[in-house]
């Protein structure tokens, strides 16, 4: 990749910017031209308490994307997290998917913003939906790119011990315990966990792994969630929910700690453990070691993003995120020039959804 220089100007002409798509606000619901459609994450509140019907699925879905999103979308496919993907998840979702073709929102295409388990949902609804929606004689989604925030479309650790709770409730595990109740919000009992089934590491990676053509752009986040009590108990860098090795789309589940072997998630050009290989038509655009699970959709600001696949376009969606490469010496370095640092300048300014938002819709 190259890095750009920008000095106070090019931090100036992003602080505008991203000031200007800020009080636009609600009145851009398009991104780059196309409708944006919205895939929310896991509820554990519907574990605790499950969703009557699909009109309360609705209530939080909306809830979900408050922050930020909501304003800018023009649909939303919700779900209850109380169900399975390939089981009523399946079925509320197609329910939705029918009234956007029927609506014709995806007709000059239309691009797919996730968070968290709705990149796993995402993975499904892209395998299955032109075929369920041509049975009945529907046009399936044009979908141009998918945006996943944190995606935990390779699973996590936290829902592996969440099953293996389940079915030993030792009194000896109560570290893993308290890690597991502040991931699903109640304490775990054979068949009470929904979606958390699917998000064991095996499991998602085994749920819709035909290739696909939609381009699947990764915003990964390296944070703490929970006071920091799950991360003990995920593989490599996480975000206190999901590992880094799903949010990057690695096509393994081992520990890494960056989506780059040579670049780690705070800017640092040097070597990392990093993915083998990736999904096909996966791409880890931006990372942010500071950013939270839930604070890359628009609540946390003061993080740094540090951009990865850079300066190009994926299926007519131009991907061009200002870089500025420079040199820093610690405290104690008293000999050399320093370490390199990649960074998108000026991000720390703001949030990683309006960083997204306003960079794309240029």
């Amino acid at each position: 990749m190259t890095a750009s220089k920008l000095g106070k100007t090019g931090k100036a002409a992003l602080a505008a910017t991203i000031t200007g798509a800020l009080l636009a606000g609600p009145a851009q619901a398009q991104l780059a031209g196309h409708n944006v459609v919205l895939v929310h994450g896991f509820q554990q509140e519907d574990l605790a308490n499950p969703p009557a019907d699909l009109q309360a699925v609705k209530r939080a879905g909306e809830d979900y994307w408050r922050t930020f999103w909501l304003a800018r979308s023009d649909a939303r496919i919700d779900w209850g997290s109380d169900g399975r993907i390939e089981g009523n998840i399946a079925q509320q979702a197609y329910q939705q998917l029918r009234q956007i073709s029927q609506q014709g929102l995806c007709n000059d295409y239309c691009i797919l913003v996730s968070h968290s388990t709705g990149d796993l949902v995402t993975r499904y609804l892209l395998e299955n939906q032109a075929r369920w929606l041509q049975a009945e004689g529907l046009p399936p989604l044009r979908i141009l790119a998918t945006i996943d925030y944190s995606g935990a479309g390779g699973g996590t650790e936290l829902a592996d011990l969440a099953l293996s709770i389940a079915y030993n409730d030792s009194w000896y595990n109560w570290p893993l315990k308290a890690a597991v109740q502040a991931f699903t919000g109640i304490e775990p009992k054979p068949g009470k966990l929904g979606v958390v089934n699917d998000l064991q590491t095996n499991a998602a990676r085994n749920l819709a792994l035909s290739p696909n053509s939609v381009p699947r752009l990764r915003f990964v986040a390296g944070g703490s969630s929970y006071g920091g009590i799950t991360k003990p108990f995920i593989a490599g860098k996480d975000d206190g929910v999901v590992p880094v090795h799903s949010a990057c789309g690695a096509t393994t589940a081992n520990g890494i700690d960056s989506c780059s072997n040579s670049l780690s998630m705070a800017g640092k050009v040097t070597g990392q453990t990093g993915p083998g290989a990736l999904w096909y038509n996966h791409f880890p655009v931006l990372m942010n070691e500071g950013a939270s699970h839930s604070g890359v959709l628009g609540s946390e600001t003061g993080n740094t993003s540090v951009p990865v696949v850079n300066n190009t376009t994926l299926n007519g969606l131009r991907v061009d995120f200002a870089s500025r490469s420079y040199t820093q010496r610690a405290w104690w370095q008293w000999w050399g020039s320093g370490d390199r640092y990649l960074e998108v300048p000026g991000s720390d300014q703001t949030d990683m959804s309006t960083l997204v938002y306003t960079t794309l819709n240029n």
